[in-house]
């Protein structure tokens, strides 16, 4: 799964990466959770969007805490999430995410950045749901099995696409990206202190000696 993320290049970097002429305005962010405004890349442009995906059908928009992240090996088949894996993909800028691991009886957090560049792209989904105080934009993180590196911490990781696969992935083609090599990323233990979402500082993402 993908709980937690960090965003903190500069939205320059991001424009050129992406090949965009702009993005949004946003502030750094290291303790990105569900239910946050994010930054994903759709065809030709960028927008802020509400983690947590709202399907069209949905009654309620409360749905979208359960739809934060979308298997890989069910997307293309599940309600929630096959009309906009069809119709609706995108990627999702990360300077890296978190994961958990149970030691010695408690959750102890590692962050995996890329082990070259400056950002990820998730493989993500979006969809926008019309209800009475009008339009809701969100989006999902699709996850996948983990490679032999993340499997040390867990066994799902965020499905990162390579550059060279952006467009194919936005235009909707056949199929899904493998998850990355395990030389594509670079895993450092850091502070509990990432468990409480409140938090949200620089320091998150520095390894931790103890």
């Amino acid at each position: 799964m993908c709980g937690r993320y960090a965003l903190h290049a500069n939205p320059e970097v991001v424009s050129l990466l992406f090949g965009l002429s702009k993005v949004p305005a946003y502030q750094p962010r290291y303790n990105i959770a569900p239910a946050s405004q994010v930054l994903i890349i759709r065809k030709y442009e960028a927008a802020m969007v509400r983690w947590g995906l709202v399907p069209r059908w949905a009654k309620d928009p409360s749905i979208g805490a359960k739809l934060n992240n979308a298997r890989a090996e069910s997307v293309a088949e599940k309600p929630s999430f096959r009309d906009a894996y069809r119709k609706r993909r995108c990627l999702i800028p990360a300077s890296g995410f978190y994961e958990w691991k149970t030691e010695a009886g408690r959750k102890q957090p590692y962050y995996v950045l890329p082990s070259a560049g400056e950002l990820f792209a998730f493989a993500g989904l979006w969809e926008e749901w019309n209800g009475p105080e009008g339009a809701l934009q969100t989006c999902a993180v699709i996850t996948t099995e983990s490679n032999e590196k993340m499997r040390a911490v867990h066994d799902r990781m965020p499905l990162i696409v390579a550059p060279e696969d952006y467009p194919r992935w936005l235009a909707g083609g056949a199929g899904l990206p493998r998850p990355c090599p395990a030389g594509a990323i670079e895993i450092r233990r850091v502070s509990r202190a990432v468990n409480n979402a409140r938090n949200d500082a620089a320091g998150l993402i520095e390894p931790d000696g103890s």
